[in-house]
């Protein structure tokens, strides 16, 4: 939603001001000019970017649309592993199995669909849970194991909003171009009348406006929203991380999860008693 407000914003504001100093805002409709900066920006993505990172791009693109991790995604991934860490209390190590083999089958996982849904987080908490149950870590290589999985997911993740970024910076100088052409044009018909070369070296200059607002007023922008929606990715693992951390160190699992907690911005995390709340109500299920 904000994108699209965001978007509003900077069009009107730059029409709007275009025609109150007495502009014709059908002076800047130049379709040639979107196609030779779109289409050099378009190509020179292709030449420079893996399949893979083009692919990461359409889907981070799409993906900040939405409204990204919310509060309740963050206490429902807390109360789950209150619940898995419970029946490891009650069932021993052994008793996880079950949950972190098939976890699309598992009665607790199930009533989190969102966690389920969320590749990476779910392999994140799968594997590190398969290697505290063989017992062959310590809690100091477990969180060197963890930190450098959290580190190549991020990492990997961030190439798509690092290469729009790229592109956008891009945009200024395919502008130029744009109008580079222009101004030959113009030269080719300069024993031409007035209105005619003063219509082409018009177009041109719009080249180079087209250019610049591309890069800092939409598609930068956009890798800066894509970058910004990366952090929910990396705060979740790392929320997971220290509830883990905990857990493998022998701590109750209500306080497990109390670390995770204190890891959360504010404005996404549980205050202490609505968490407790909400672990107080699985033990009715």
């Amino acid at each position: 939603m904000f994108i699209f407000i965001g978007t509003a914003v900077v069009v009107a504001s730059i029409a709007g001001g275009f025609i109150l100093e007495g502009g014709d805002i059908l002076a800047l409709y130049q379709p040639v000019e979107v196609l030779i900066i779109g289409g050099a920006a378009l190509g020179a993505l292709v030449i420079a970017t893996p399949l893979s990172v083009i692919k990461g791009i359409i889907k981070q693109a799409i993906a900040v649309l939405s409204s990204g991790m919310v509060k309740q995604d963050y206490l429902d991934l807390l109360v789950m592993m209150f619940e898995i860490f419970n029946v490891a209390r009650k069932d021993g190590l052994v008793g996880l199995e079950n949950h972190i083999e098939h976890p699309e089958e598992s009665n607790i996982l199930q009533r989190y669909p969102k966690f389920l849904a969320n590749h990476h987080a779910l392999a994140f908490f799968a594997d590190t849970m398969r290697v505290i149950i063989s017992g062959a870590v310590q809690p100091h290589d477990l969180e060197d194991l963890m930190d450098n999985d959290i580190e190549v997911l991020h990492a990997e993740e961030e190439r798509p909003s690092v290469t729009l970024n790229n592109t956008a910076d891009s945009l200024p100088g395919l502008g130029i171009v744009a109008a580079v052409l222009g101004v030959v044009l113009t030269m080719a018909a300069i024993d031409g009348p007035p209105e005619e070369i003063g219509h082409k070296i018009g177009a041109a200059l719009v080249g180079t406006f087209l250019g610049i607002i591309g890069c800092y007023g939409l598609v930068g922008p956009l890798a800066a929203s894509m970058k910004h929606r990366l952090t929910d990715g990396h705060q979740y693992l790392t929320c997971m991380k220290n509830a883990l951390l905990a857990f493998n160190k022998g701590v109750a699992g209500v306080i497990a999860v109390e670390f995770a907690r204190r890891t959360l911005y504010a404005e996404v995390r549980p205050d202490f008693l609505e968490l407790e709340a909400a672990c107080n109500e699985t033990k009715k299920k």
